[in-house]
């Protein structure tokens, strides 16, 4: 029997759950989380043997050596307004500070470091230290009031809107057009490109650069931390966090139809829109369902794991100050990187994003030994090996990498997909994040996490604010739920 919308509606009889959330990832965790505050019942529903979606860590290699499946350190979680109201500390969430951010790697024995304090760029940065502090101290300055405006709708006015616009205008920019107008230099020019790059967008399309202006902010403001145990101690905490609060977590339940829900007046999707067609299509009205289909994916990423004899044997020590290492070379580089990417090929040398975890946490591996954490993006879908191509820049920048590797454990983008399949062809973003789908996303729809059938809401990363572990599209989510219920 077709499942009626009337099952979702607010308001209906005595014994029906208040909200049921599908899928437990950060933001279906954190939506479930505002809504058990707020005395409303929850149960949620994972297809995954455990809960976590993005943060959970697991012995991929080797016994003894804890790696991330997915993300590893998270300047946003840091950051993020969700994240501060609650007291995860009490649970056992510890964040550890690299000595910096993030590192990008120039040339062989040639760096760029990102500072915690952003003054200290004045001297890293040589000419291009003023310009660098021109560019991100005034944003750095209002952080605490800057981030909860950038972790909302686009489209929403802005609490300050002065302040929005000094963020906003330079942000609209293509990274490379930026950081030519800004910067003199190969080394500041770089280091802003490794940044924007993680918009898996082109680095000559609009608004790339606003990537590099958030994650630069995030590093001075907030740091790149790691979470002491692996990214899985983030799960472990939300998970303690709600539960604390007497939301039922069922685990191993993949929901195929909103049928095999129970009754409830609220119905929240951690799904990204291909997900949502297929398990609620038959409820949707025509003209949403087809919106919803024409949503676009990005580029996807090739992922290595390493258990390692020993740390990553930089040319550059610089390189070991820092928890994050971008590898690709000049702007130059970079934007070719992602330009072939972009294109649907695969870069020959491609923009290599690692994580180096044991130098600051040395409890994920046995005494002596490290691991590494690294990826590279490709066209969606692609099932090409890149595991030749990282490591030679690795190697090019660290020689003797791979006499160091004792094991290794690779993801393509179908193996992503297959462990979480909200990474659509790989996609690890939920959604291609450009100008278009920044301002609308996943549809243009004033309030973005409702839908026209009343009752049921979008809480996954192609809601706003996109993607990252930031738990803000959960919260905003839930906080539109709870208007309506």
């Amino acid at each position: 029997m077709p499942h009626s919308g009337a099952r979702v509606r607010a308001g209906l009889g005595t014994g029906a759950m208040d909200a049921v959330v599908v899928g437990a990832g950060p933001n279906g965790l954190a939506a479930a989380i505002t809504l058990a505050r707020a005395g409303r019942s929850v149960v949620v529903y994972e297809a995954a043997a455990t809960p976590g979606g993005g943060t959970r860590s697991a012995e991929l290699t080797l016994p003894g050596f804890v790696h991330d499946v997915c993300s590893a350190a998270h300047p946003l979680a840091i950051a993020s307004p969700f994240f501060r109201s609650l007291d995860l500390a009490r649970h056992g969430l510890e964040w550890i500070q690299p000595d910096a951010p993030v590192a990008h790697a120039l040339a062989p024995g040639r760096s760029v470091v990102l500072e915690r304090d952003v003054n200290a760029m004045q001297e890293s940065l040589g000419r291009d230290g003023p310009a660098w502090v021109r560019l991100f101290g005034p944003l750095v300055g209002e952080a605490d009031r800057l981030m909860p405006m950038l972790l909302r709708p686009v489209i929403r006015p802005p609490r300050h809107p002065v302040l929005m616009a000094r963020f906003g205008l330079p942000a609209l920019l293509p990274a490379s057009a930026l950081a030519r107008l800004t910067f003199r230099e190969a080394e500041a020019r770089a280091l802003f490109a490794g940044m924007a790059a993680h918009s898996m967008l082109g680095l000559n399309r609009p608004i790339s650069g606003s990537f590099a202006l958030v994650l630069g902010l995030l590093g001075h403001a907030f740091g790149w931390p790691l979470a002491r145990g692996g990214s899985g101690r983030i799960a472990d905490a939300l998970i303690a966090e709600a539960r604390s609060l007497g939301v039922e977590i069922v685990t191993g339940r993949e929901v195929r139809s909103l049928a095999e829900l129970p009754l409830a007046q609220a119905i929240l999707l951690d799904l990204t829109p291909r997900q949502v067609v297929a398990i609620a299509g038959d409820v949707l009205p025509a003209g949403y369902r087809r919106a919803l289909e024409r949503f676009r994916y990005g580029p996807g990423v090739f992922k290595v794991d390493w258990a390692l004899s020993g740390p990553i044997p930089w040319r550059d020590p610089a390189l070991a100050r820092a928890g994050t290492v971008h590898l690709a070379g000049t702007l130059r580089d970079v934007a070719a990187s992602e330009a072939t990417v972009a294109g649907g090929k695969h870069a020959e040398r491609p923009f290599v994003l690692l994580v180096q975890p044991t130098l600051f946490d040395p409890s994920r591996a046995p005494a002596g030994r490290h691991t590494a954490w690294a990826y590279c993006h490709v066209p969606s879908g692609s099932t090409v090996d890149m595991t030749a191509a990282i490591e030679g820049q690795i190697e090019r920048f660290a020689p003797g990498f791979r006499d160091l590797v004792l094991a290794r454990a690779t993801k393509d983008t179908p193996g992503m997909e297959a462990y979480d399949a909200n990474y659509v062809g790989g996609d690890i973003n939920g959604g291609i994040q450009d100008l278009r789908q920044a301002l609308f996303r996943p549809v243009v729809r004033w309030n973005p996490y409702t839908t026209p059938v009343p009752g049921l809401y979008l809480c996954s990363s192609s809601t706003p604010p996109g993607g990252g572990v930031h738990g803000m599209s959960g919260f905003l989510a839930a906080r539109a739920a709870l208007g309506r219920l």
